[in-house]
């Protein structure tokens, strides 16, 4: 989506949420953490000052992916996406007449433990466009297919 970064209202949130905890907790804690390193001496050898020094790396890189996130943000709007189902809660039927629910979210947002589905999955790709009652053919990227239908979109 060119550059762009597809999120829920609540999505983009967290992202703010979690960059603000890591420059105002985080940030503090690992410069202590280099601090106390440096005070044992040697650092060519001090093995917990190469530590605190990975550890400040990759929250900095966190700091930095937050917030290209959070500038390059897309809300999903339901009011907007009527025809894209992104951002709306979707119960399908598989064909052995399972019945399964999630919210169809961007891929930053996915997370099937709390049903939330990408829109890039398999199954996401397959119903994005659809409407209620529409039989969809899912494929996946190891070559297994399967039908589902569109319950409800809501």
């Amino acid at each position: 989506m060119n550059g762009k970064h597809q999120l829920t209202a609540e999505g983009l949130d967290k992202c703010k949420a979690e960059l603000d905890f890591l420059k105002s907790a985080e940030r503090g804690r690992v410069i202590e953490s280099l601090k106390e390193a440096r005070a044992q001496g040697d650092l060519s050898e001090n093995a917990d000052y190469d530590a605190a020094r990975d550890e400040q790396a990759r929250l900095e890189a966190r700091i930095k992916e937050l917030e290209n996130i959070i500038k390059n943000a897309v809300i999903i709007d339901d009011n907007k996406t009527a025809t894209s189902n992104l951002g709306k809660k979707i119960i399908v039927e598989f064909e052995d007449k399972t019945i399964y629910d999630f919210v169809l979210v961007g891929s930053l947002e996915a997370d099937p433990l709390q049903e939330k589905i990408s829109n890039e999955s398999p199954l996401g790709m397959a119903i994005i466009n659809h409407k209620v009652g529409d039989r969809v053919l899912v494929k996946t990227e190891t070559g297994n297919e399967f039908y589902v239908t569109i319950k409800k979109i809501s």
